[in-house]
């Protein structure tokens, strides 16, 4: 009697599972190694070409959206390769990753996007750390960065939403690259790289001053391309 009374009680829900030490170490390198890119890029293309903003800004919009495929092909499997706390969220908040998950990420994609900055400017000659002095947080830019981060976050999801996620590489880092020209801010769309960037004055780095509005307006941006994902593909016709 004791095991049928046992058997028709519901098995307890699996407990959740701890975010490993290779899934942070996956996204610490991943975003060290995309700040170096995009701040990397932006020092030589300022090198190559002194007297050539918009010149500049395709050489490193186009360096930025190939590494950026490339370091979502490597960490993929590893990690999941967000590199960016508005993506962590944005996966937490479909149930793809535990919430429990957001904050350690968080951390270490904000910590590696500083090593990444650091390294960048060693790599090019500049000072270790030199704050940014390139104010951003004009409102135009700031309403580029909810439009860019909102764009990011809805094709992250329906990729995801319709089983197409294997086509996240070559998606985010060529919106990634089209985005450094249609938005007004170049498209930094990821709290963790901007932070990265206040510690580089290059051209790719943005003031201290700037990078709360700028944050701010990547999670409004997030907030909104969550929703959008959600009315676009609803949760029934989901393939997680």
């Amino acid at each position: 009697m004791n095991q049928q009374v046992a058997a028709a009680r519901p098995s307890a829900p699996p407990a959740p599972r701890a975010v490993s030490p290779r899934e942070l170490a996956g996204e610490f390198l991943g975003s060290a190694l995309l700040a170096s890119v995009v701040i990397g890029s932006g020092i030589m293309a300022a090198r190559l070409s002194p007297a050539d903003v918009g010149l500049q800004l395709l050489q490193n919009a186009f360096a930025t959206a190939l590494g950026l495929a490339v370091l979502i092909v490597v960490f993929q499997p590893i990690s999941g390769a967000h590199f960016n706390p508005v993506v962590t969220l944005a996966d937490a908040a479909t149930g793809g990753r535990p919430w429990r998950a957001v904050a350690p990420y968080a951390l270490v994609q904000s910590l590696g996007c500083i090593a990444g900055a650091v390294l960048a400017d060693l790599m090019f000659g500049e000072p270790a750390v030199r704050w940014s002095t390139t104010d951003r947080a004009i409102p135009s830019n700031l309403l580029a960065e909810v439009v860019a981060t909102a764009g990011l976050v809805l094709v992250i999801l329906v990729l995801v939403r319709t089983g197409r996620a294997a086509l996240a590489a070559p998606a985010v880092g060529a919106y990634i690259g089209a985005a450094y020209y249609f938005t007004a801010s170049t498209s930094f769309a990821n709290p963790a790289i901007t932070i990265g960037r206040m510690f580089s004055d290059t051209f790719a780095g943005i003031a201290p001053s700037s990078a709360p509005a700028y944050i701010a307006a990547q999670l409004v941006g997030g907030a909104i391309g969550i929703a959008l994902a959600a009315w676009l593909i609803p949760a029934h016709k989901s393939t997680r």
